[in-house]
């Protein structure tokens, strides 16, 4: 089982997570990234899925046109964990 993130580690790894903030209302981190169209707004979602599918850990997002918001919290340990940042680094990296 992985384990949840102390706030003090959560903390951490917002400060160096550009855009990453914490969910209001819930032990999770959140980010809405923007994009030039609807194209390559999905095309990140296709690439992050595949890299979420590798991990074996899958975000909750909704795509609206250009706009992707997404919430990435890990279920079985009830909160934030190292697998969300690492997923957000990984989006963070295909979103340049």
């Amino acid at each position: 089982m992985v384990e949840k993130l102390t706030p003090e580690a959560k903390q951490a790894a917002l400060a160096r997570l550009a855009g990453w903030s914490a969910a209001a209302g819930r032990d999770a981190i959140t980010k809405t990234f923007m994009f030039k169209d609807f194209n390559a707004a999905f095309g990140f979602m296709t690439r992050a899925a595949l890299i979420a599918e590798k991990m074996d850990h899958h975000p909750e997002w909704r795509n609206v046109y250009r706009t992707v918001e997404v919430t990435l919290s890990t279920h079985e340990a009830g909160g934030v964990t190292a697998r969300d940042i690492a997923l957000a680094e990984a989006m963070d990296g295909l979103a340049e």
